[in-house]
Formats: structure tokens, sequence, C-alpha cells
């Protein structure tokens, strides 16, 4: 690659990070959150399995569809993805800025009381208590209780970099400020706003809330630890700092305008739809910002990657980023729109973004920070394998037979002469393979959960370590941040 001139950026170390109680409250994240990935891909499962079987479990109100998918939805949301997020950047965040994280106390705050909101969000969704919008079903008492728990993550984080050792910042520091501003926003907008609008007023701000949660929350947030964890496990400098600059304030720009193309083709004013349509595709620039780096910084060192679990997520999850985001602006086309709306296709373009690319980034995070936050190797490297290839062939065969199976369930829905039922009936073996794929990334989360646990727990004296040693890689300060 010659597009862009070479840095020498890299993520920079602190020193001193022994001291008793050092991410203790990015352990705790971490932890929760994966219980939570295993949970929340477990109602996946059985909502699979109802697709086929719509009797399964009976007609229990709890059990019903209705309610069984918000909870899997918000699970793999805010009880798995925000959380792991939070947890990674408590453990990235002190040590790009040289110093320990400002306030520990404050850090279990925000685990204890994120997971009594999770916890609650269980009861409350199976009850049917919910405000009835997509991914903003939490009631109004658990929304203020998310909304007091990232104020005070935001305190944390800011706190840490303002009281810095190291003057300059690296990329990953200004995606993880983004993220906390933006979320700000986005997530007030989507379950505060929205209960003062009706009717189609109150769709197009859901639909901003729906589309920047995936664009202003989990993406900066995902791609800041993968901006930390590529030039860590390659040990490698960041191929350009000049890039990674662009892609952070293009994503700043554009991303807010897109979310009205997930009503191409409704009540809603053309120039609305038509801006929507157009920053949708201008989303290119900040993804391919993205990619380059990413690839770049690679590059040359490829069989790292067939060697290392960790690399082998970062880099899958990079290349599903890129087609999530080709897809995207693809989807807001109205010649597309027109065929994949609402089909099975949509189901599979978002389970790759938020599985296939940023959990996939989570998934490498807490791979890489746990055995250097326990000081021991990672329990099985094995084990770290098995559970890729599984998550990995479970998220293809659900993603690839999704889109084949939606976009001719489209076609089919604007043939008149096709009786809808037919289109059901049609979907059967999109379904099967759905199950198939849920059950392989199913098995995946269980092996991972497994893995890290066991790292907590062994004890590295009386067992054969399989891992890196906990400190490969951070016991050299870096190369200052440019």
């Amino acid at each position: 690659m010659t597009s862009s001139k070479k840095t020498k950026e890299t993520p920079q170390e602190p020193a001193g990070t022994s001291e008793r109680g050092q991410d203790l409250s990015a352990k705790a994240f971490i932890i929760s959150s994966i219980w939570w990935f295993v949970i929340s891909t477990s109602v996946g499962l059985l909502l699979a399995i109802k697709f086929l079987w719509p009797e399964f479990m009976g007609n229990t109100p709890e059990f019903t569809f209705g309610r069984m998918r918000p909870l899997h939805v918000n699970g793999v949301l805010f009880g798995w993805l925000l959380a792991v997020d939070m947890g990674l950047l408590y453990y990235v965040i002190p040590r790009l800025c040289g110093n320990r994280l400002y306030s520990e106390k404050l850090g279990m705050f925000t685990v204890i009381a994120f997971n009594l909101v999770i916890t609650a969000a269980v009861f409350t969704t199976l009850g049917g208590v919910t405000q009835g919008l997509e991914y903003a079903e939490l009631p109004w008492f658990l929304d203020i209780g998310v909304t007091v728990v990232w104020v005070v993550f935001g305190i944390n984080i800011f706190g840490t970099i303002l009281t810095r050792k190291h003057e300059k910042m690296y990329v990953a520091i200004w995606y993880t400020m983004g993220a906390i501003v933006w979320t700000t926003f986005v997530y007030t907008a989507g379950n505060f706003g929205t209960e003062l609008f009706t009717g189609v007023n109150q769709a197009n701000l859901n639909w901003f809330y729906v589309h920047n949660a995936v664009g202003l929350i989990f993406t900066p947030l995902g791609v800041a630890l993968a901006y930390y964890l590529i030039p860590k496990q390659t040990q490698a400098p960041l191929y350009s700092h000049k890039l990674s600059m662009i892609g952070f304030w293009t994503i700043s720009f554009i991303y807010v305008w897109t979310g009205a193309h997930h009503m191409i083709h409704g009540p809603i004013s053309q120039w609305l739809q038509t801006v929507a349509i157009i920053f949708s595709a201008m989303l290119i620039i900040p993804v391919w910002t993205v990619i380059v780096n990413f690839f770049g910084t690679v590059s040359g060192k490829w069989d790292l990657v067939r060697r290392d679990p960790i690399l082998k997520y970062l880099m899958t999850g990079t290349t599903f980023y890129l087609l999530t985001c080709f897809q995207g602006p693809m989807q807001a086309l109205r010649s597309v729109n027109a065929i994949t709306s609402k089909t099975d296709w949509v189901v599979g373009h978002a389970h790759m973004a938020v599985f296939g690319a940023f959990s996939f980034f989570a998934v490498a995070g807490c791979l890489y920070a746990v055995p250097r936050m326990v000081k021991k190797p990672l329990y099985s490297q094995a084990l770290a394998n098995s559970a890729f290839w599984f998550m990995f062939s479970g998220g293809l065969i659900y993603f690839v037979l999704l889109w084949i199976g939606g976009f001719i369930q489209g076609l089919q829905w604007n043939d008149p002469s096709i009786p809808f039922i037919d289109t059901v009936k049609f979907m059967a073996p999109f379904w099967w393979s759905r199950l198939a794929g849920g059950t392989l990334i199913f098995t995946g989360a269980v092996l991972f959960l497994y893995n890290i646990s066991r790292t907590f727990t062994y004890d590295p004296a009386s067992a054969t370590a399989t891992g890196p040693t906990p400190t490969e890689g951070d016991t050299k300060p870096a190369k200052a941040a440019v």
C-alpha cells in the first residue's frame, strides 16, 4: 500500500500498573458481559427454533416471540457488547494515557449498577413492560439507570484522559471520547426524545436512534479497540495516523444523517430519503480509512494471522466490517431497498455488523487483555482457535443464507401473484440454516466463556499454559503517539 505515508505510531503503555486493585472494574465488566453474551445467544437460539416450530415453549406470554426477541436484542447490544466495550476501555485507556484509571470505585459502581439494570431488563422485557420501540424497549426508569451509568463511565474515562502522563493522544482515545459524547445524544434521543412525538415523527426519530446506535455507539467503540489491538498484537506501527484522523472526523459528520434510509418508500419526505441515501453512500470515506489502516498495519505479517486467534478475530471482524458497510449503502438505494427492506436479508446484515464485526473485535480484546490483567497465560490457545472457528463458520452460514433467502423473499413479495403464505413456506430451509448457524455461534460463545473463566481461576504452576506470556508486548514503552 502506497496511498498513505506510514507512521511510527503505536499504542503507548504506562509504567507501574501492577499495584493492588489495578484493573478490578475492567475484570468485573469483562467476565459479567461474557456471561450475558452466552445468555443472550441462548435466547437467540430459542428464537431460531420458534421460527421452525412456533408452538415451541407453548403459549406462555413470557416465552412468546414478541417478548423474547427484544430480550435477545437488548441482551446482545447492552448486556454483552456495550458492557464488554466499557470493560475493555477501562483496560485500554489507562495504558494509552500512562496512568491508572481515574477511579476504580467509580468503575465498580458502573459494573454493579449496569448489571442490575440489565438483570431488571430481563424481567421487564419478559413481563411485557416496554416502550414498544426498536432498541428502546427498556422502560423509562431503566433508561435513567443506563444514563446514570453512562455519565459515571464518561467521568471516569475523561478523568483518566485529563490526568494522563502522555501529552499526545493516540487515535483510540479520540474514538473513545467521540463515542462517549455521541452515545449521550443518541441514547437520549432514542429513549427519551421519542416519547415526545407520535406517528411518522416518532418513527423517524426511532430509526435515527437505531441506526446511530450501531454507527455512533458500537462502531467507534469497536474501532477504538481494534486501533489499539492490531498494532499491539502485530508489534507493528499503525499504517497511517493521518488516515485514522480522517476516518474519525468524517464518521462524526456523516453517520448522523443516515438513519432515514430505513424508511425509504415510507411516509416521509422524498428530500429526507435522498439525504439519507447520499450520506449512506458517503460512509465509504470513514470505512475505507479504517480498512486501509488495519490491513496496512498487518501487511507483511499475515503468517501471524494464521497462527494467532486474536488476529483471526480482528482481521475477520475487519472484513465483516467492510462487507457490512458495503451492504448498508447498497440497501439504501431505492431500487435495492424495494427488494430487501423488512426481509430476512436485513437480519443477516444486522447480525454481521453487531456479531461479525464488533463482537469479534470485543472477543479479541478479551483474549488479549485478560491474560495480561491476571498476569498468566491464556488458559488454552486451542480453545480460543476452536471458539473462533465455531463463531466464524456459524456466522458465515447465518449471514450468507439469510442474504440469499431474504433477497428471494423480497422478490416474491413484489410479485402479487404469489400468496404471502407461500413466501413463508419458502423460507423454511433458510430458517434451518439460521438454526444451524446459531447453534455453532452459541457453541463458540460457551467455549469462549469457559476459556476466559479458566484463565481467571487456574493455577499456572500446576497446569501447562498454552497461551502467550501475560505481559508479552506490554513490557516495552512504545514510541509516543502523534
